[in-house]
């Protein structure tokens, strides 16, 4: 299987128990308490897999930014948080250097 393709399912993953983590209010609750234990255990093997054929550095580095970006969307959309202008261009340097390190890098695997 294509290994992007692993690590987005890896990326969605998280985001999905990481949503469940603010939703499970201190695993107090437990569906969505389950929801966080069964999400990063995918995200973790999601990720094993990747690693079998992207180089750990940017396998990790997408990963973490990816997720960055989606959580702060989600908190935004899902959860009425707010994001300033350095928040907003924080994120878009997050963006900007995923795209570095995937597209111009030499790191990349293409």
């Amino acid at each position: 299987m294509n290994p992007y393709v692993l690590l987005a399912a890896a990326i969605l993953s998280e985001l999905v128990a990481t949503t469940a983590l603010k939703l499970s209010e201190g695993f107090s609750r437990p569906l969505p308490s389950l929801g966080v234990v069964v999400g990063y255990g995918a995200a973790f093997y999601l990720v094993s897999l990747t690693l079998e054929d992207l180089p750990v550095g940017l396998v990790y580095a997408t990963w973490a930014a990816v997720g960055v970006v989606g959580v702060a969307t989600i908190g935004i959309v899902v959860f009425d948080e707010s994001m300033d202008l350095a928040g907003g261009l924080g994120i878009a340097l997050v963006v900007c250097g995923v795209y570095l390190l995937n597209v111009v890098s030499d790191a990349s695997a293409h």
